[in-house]
């Protein structure tokens, strides 16, 4: 990573004194300190190279140097300052360092939003593009808009505006992928959550990460991706609750197996900053606007806007 990189990653990163560790965090760090600072050094050891074995951590794995006696005052100072920085490895896996900084710094960005008052009658509208491979030499490239009612009772839309693909042909089984737009009826499904359902999530992050670990219905790092999967799905919608979408940014920051993309673009080539992670197909990006830190979608699906809408088929504001 360059200078520019690691200023710039800085500059996203948390101030100090974030995350909170908890209170048995806290006695588990000055417990292993003040172990360390008290044992006796071998006369001959040299204490500039006398390495000492690191705290054992999840991840990430780094080795820290090694801690000699000093006086108490230094050592109550030294305690302070790595409660505040968080340095010490948690007993309990979490994402990498800056991935779960960098989580928790969009979780703060997040919840500054206003909310955006909803009605029942109203539509959730949701404006993506991605593509859709039919075969190796049929790569189709897609601009979709949906409607969804906010309380699931009533039907939408999807408007399928194939940019790249071949014209309608008699009798294509795929003709709603062909060239030119399409509209879709979208009957009320009870297995896609509605708004109301997404604002009735738990918004302390411990609390909604275990209601998301437990509809996974898996385990270890199965369950995880699984978990990371569905956070992914619920993020469009939830730019529009911003109390939910500082939760499940929190709550991805507690999920082992995240890392930082310092250069990353969304489908459309929007450039950003990223979050990767393992998933069932290989790894998923999620990128952010390096400035304002809004989610632009994937690599593999460009999020070009999220609104309310009074009728299916208008847009917001219209």
């Amino acid at each position: 990573m360059n200078p520019q990189e690691r200023d710039e990653m800085a500059r996203l990163l948390p101030s100090p004194g974030e995350p909170v560790l908890s209170s048995d965090r806290h006695d588990l760090l000055k417990e292993h300190l003040m172990r360390e600072l008290t044992r006796e050094v071998p006369e001959t050891a040299e204490p500039a190279t006398t390495p000492v074995p690191p705290v054992p951590r999840e991840r990430p794995r780094r080795r820290r140097p090694a801690l000699l006696a000093v006086p108490l005052a230094t050592a109550a100072a030294v305690v302070a300052a790595a409660v505040l920085t968080g340095t010490v490895g948690s007993r309990t896996p979490t994402a990498d360092a800056d991935a779960a900084g960098l989580l928790n710094r969009i979780a703060e960005v997040a919840a500054a939003r206003a909310a955006v008052p909803v009605r029942d009658d109203q539509y959730v509208y949701v404006r993506t593009q991605s593509a859709m491979t039919f075969s190796a030499d049929d790569v189709r490239v897609l601009r979709e808009a949906s409607w969804t009612a906010v309380d699931g009772s009533r039907a939408g839309l999807r408007r399928i505006t194939v940019l790249v693909g071949p014209p309608a042909r008699p009798r294509d089984p795929f003709s709603s992928y062909s060239k030119g737009t399409h509209d879709m009826r979208l009957a009320p499904d009870p297995n896609t959550d509605t708004l109301r359902e997404l604002q009735a999530l738990p918004t302390d992050p411990d609390a909604l990460l275990q209601k998301i670990y437990a509809g996974t219905n898996a385990e270890g790092r199965a369950r995880q991706s699984a978990a990371l999967e569905r956070i992914g799905d619920m993020l469009p919608d939830a730019t529009l609750l911003p109390a939910l979408d500082a939760a499940l940014y929190r709550a991805a920051a507690r999920i082992p197996g995240v890392s930082v993309v310092t250069r990353a673009e969304d489908y459309t080539g929007r450039p950003g900053i990223g979050l990767s992670f393992q998933d069932r197909d290989g790894r998923t990006v999620w990128v952010f606007d390096r400035k304002t830190l809004a989610f632009l979608g994937t690599t593999d699906q460009a999020l070009l806007d999220v609104g309310i809408a009074d009728r299916a088929g208008r847009t917001p504001g219209a």
